[in-house]
């Protein structure tokens, strides 16, 4: 690993110079989002106690692009997945900056997906389990693609409603996408998921609790976008069985909380692009969580989860069909350790949910406002 890193210098290079970019142009462009009225004012649902302005995104944005003209080889392969993010990027800023309607914002994100498979990003073959590499025609391929880049892109969105939390989290997964893809000599890849990490990194400077600016929905569907498209270029299109379930492991919270949150809209036959404040975070509040520790805690979740996938892919425990006992002890640690963190999280929000009356009074009463909603 340690040798490729040396041998890919622009993967750290990369990291640095999204994180100054976007840590020195986000003021900028929180100065620019108040004078055009983007900004996210206090509510109902809203965390933020006073006025604050939306689009950080778009220095996400470019504190993503320009070290990636600067160090990516511009192949067809990397030229859709920045085009596509452009056009992510500026469904997000429109919609933060006038509002769309959720099929005009789908639509956007639907064409924004496509972009990148016309230039060949799409999971053309697939490992099954059992079954061995298998390829898939077009027609095949490409839909799942685009409901995978959609579907992420949606669930940082969803994840984005707490000072710092899909900064983190997406900080995370990048930095993780990066050494797997590194590994994989898959090169372009790892030196975009570097990048996505450092300007998440730099936005955080800005956007962790008490949060300065918010990155909108420009900046979550240009995140979910890259790191979903590099998940295809990385690791979906690999030969290992294993590698796939990666991606599943690494976004891991942001599935979990939309699978969630959408479950319980179509329980109450409510819209499932609805507002509400049954995401994991707003339950971390309800039980008496500061937005800080909330935060702090999903990302050592993610991190845990993370790592799991790492040591899973790096710790030779299995090799020529031979198991090695203290590397495979070492791995089941790890994900043991990624387990039990998962379990706790459940205790917290569950169990100590149920032990506390007012919580549960809370929990009721959103349900049956739920309940009246679609009578």
């Amino acid at each position: 690993m340690w040798d490729e890193l040396r041998a890919t210098p622009e993967v750290l290079y990369g990291a640095v110079i999204a994180f100054v970019i976007v840590m020195l142009l986000t003021p900028a462009v929180g100065g620019m989002a108040r004078l055009l009225g983007a900004v996210d004012r206090p509510g109902e649902r809203r965390l933020n106690r006073r006025p604050i302005p939306r689009l950080g995104g778009l220095a996400i944005f470019l504190g993503i692009v320009v070290p990636a003209l600067a160090f990516l080889d511009l192949s067809d392969e990397t030229r859709g997945v920045l085009l596509g993010a452009a056009v992510a990027t500026v469904v997000g800023a429109v919609d933060d900056f006038r509002g769309l309607s959720p099929s005009t914002k789908l639509s956007g994100q639907v064409v924004a997906a496509a972009i990148p498979t016309t230039f060949g990003v799409w999971v053309d073959h697939f490992t099954f389990p059992f079954l061995g590499a298998v390829d898939l025609p077009v027609w095949i391929g490409v839909p799942i693609s685009i409901f995978w880049i959609v579907a992420v892109m949606n669930m940082v969105n969803f994840l984005d409603g707490l000072d710092g939390l899909a900064a983190g989290v997406c900080a995370i997964a990048g930095v993780t996408f990066a050494t797997l893809a590194l590994s994989l000599e898959k090169t372009d890849p790892a030196i975009l998921s570097a990048i996505v990490a450092g300007s998440c990194l730099g936005f955080l400077r800005h956007n962790f609790f008490p949060a300065r600016i918010f990155m909108g929905d420009s900046g979550a569907l240009c995140l979910g976008f890259i790191l979903a498209a590099v998940s295809i270029q990385g690791l979906l299109k690999t030969a290992s069985t294993v590698v796939l379930l990666f991606p599943l492991l690494v976004l891991a919270v942001p599935i979990i909380d939309t699978s969630f949150v959408v479950a319980k809209r179509l329980k109450y036959r409510q819209p499932v692009y609805g507002a509400d404040r049954s995401h994991l975070h707003h339950r971390f509040l309800n039980i008496g969580f500061s937005q800080r520790r909330a935060a702090l805690t999903m990302w050592l979740w993610c991190a845990s989860l993370a790592g799991a996938a790492l040591a899973t892919h790096f710790v030779p425990f299995r090799e020529r069909g031979e198991w090695h006992l203290w590397p495979a002890v070492a791995v089941f640690g790890i994900a043991l350790g990624a387990l039990a963190f998962s379990v706790y999280v459940v205790y917290l929000l569950e169990i100590v949910k149920l032990a506390n009356p007012r919580i549960r009074r809370r929990e009721r009463e959103r349900t049956d406002a739920g309940e009246q909603m679609t009578a």
